[in-house]
C-alpha cells in the first residue's frame, strides 16, 4: 500500500500554522516576511512551536538580497540555528549560493553540523544552481535531509521530470520535496509524473494546504 503524501505547509504566522495543522498539514516550515521569507522572530517560533504538536521547520534566511552570504550573514545564521535548536524546532531551512549561483559546500556543511540533531532542508534556492543532478550530489554529500523545489522548473508540475530524476538518484538517502505553485488541482498529477513522496503548498492562505489534503485524500 503507497503511503500517504505528507504535505508541508509554509506559514507566516501562529493563525497560519494553526490552521494547517487543522487541515492536516503534516509539518509547518515557518517563514519570517520579505520576499521567499527571512528568519521569523523568537517569540513568532515559541509561539509555534507551543501551538503544534506537527514538526515545525524554521527559515534561517538573514535577508532577501540574495542567497550569498558575507561572514557577518553566517554568524547570523549560525546564531539563529543555535537558538531555533534550544526553542525545541525540529528542522530548519536555509540555501547558501556562491556568486556563481553553485551551492556554497563550505557554508553549507558548517551549518548542517551546527544544525544537528535537527533536520536541515536546502530551499529553493535550489531552483537557482546551473545543474540540479550535481547540486544533488552535493546535497548528498553533506547529509542533507531535504531539498525543496519545483525541479527547476516554473512550476513544479513544469519541472516534474526533473523532480522524478532527482528522487530517483536520491532513493531513500534524501527526500525531494515538490515545491511551486501545488494546489488541489494538480497534485495528482504533479505525484503522478515526479513520484515524490511529499509536496509543499503555501499557507499564506491556509485555504490551499485544505484543499491539496482533501484532494490527497480521494487518492
Amino acid at each position: 500500500m503507497t503511503p500517504p503524501t505528507l504535505v508541508e505547509a509554509c506559514c507566516d504566522s501562529v493563525q497560519t500554522a494553526r490552521a494547517a495543522q487543522q487541515f492536516g498539514a503534516g509539518r509547518v516550515e515557518l517563514c519570517g516576511p520579505g520576499d521567499g521569507g527571512t528568519t521569523p522572530s523568537l517569540g513568532l517560533i515559541a509561539r509555534c512551536r507551543d501551538e503544534l504538536t506537527i514538526p515545525l521547520h524554521v527559515m534561517i534566511r538573514p535577508h532577501t538580497n540574495s542567497f550569498v552570504y558575507d561572514d557577518d550573514d553566517v554568524a547570523v545564521m549560525r546564531h539563529d540555528i543555535v537558538a531555533a535548536k534550544t526553542l525545541g524546532v525540529n528542522g530548519i531551512v536555509l540555501g547558501p549560493l556562491r556568486g556563481d549561483q553553485t551551492v556554497d559546500e563550505s557554508q553549507l556543511a558548517e551549518l548542517v553540523i551546527l544544525a544537528r540533531p535537527m533536520k536541515v532542508t536546502f530551499h529553493r534556492a535550489f531552483d537557482r544552481t546551473p545543474d540540479a543532478l550535481e547540486a544533488l550530489e552535493q546535497m548528498l554529500m553533506l547529509d542533507v535531509d531535504y531539498i525543496l523545489t519545483s525541479g527547476h522548473g516554473r512550476t513544479a508540475l513544469e519541472g516534474a521530470a526533473t523532480l522524478q530524476a532527482l528522487q530517483a538518484r536520491a532513493g531513500d538517502q534524501l527526500i525531494v520535496l515538490a515545491g511551486g505553485h501545488v494546489r488541489a488541482e494538480n497534485v495528482h498529477r504533479i505525484l503522478e509524473l515526479s513520484h515524490v513522496r511529499e509536496v509543499h503548498a503555501r499557507a499564506t492562505d491556509p485555504t490551499i494546504v485544505r484543499d491539496v489534503v482533501r484532494a490527497l485524500a480521494t487518492r
